[in-house]
């Protein structure tokens, strides 16, 4: 009983520290889409305007 314990245990802190790293290349990826999809939306003003 104690041994299912300690491998649940391990198997929750490896889910958690994989939860954490997928989170934090998310954020990364999702920053640049949010950066290409402003740029895109300056370019459409600056066309617009004609300059």
């Amino acid at each position: 009983m104690k041994k299912e314990l300690y491998m649940i245990r391990r198997i929750a802190i490896a889910c958690a520290l994989g939860s954490l790293a997928l989170s934090a290349a998310a954020c990364n990826t999702v920053q640049g889409a949010g950066e290409d999809i402003e740029s895109v939306g300056e370019r459409g003003e600056e066309a617009l305007d004609g300059v």
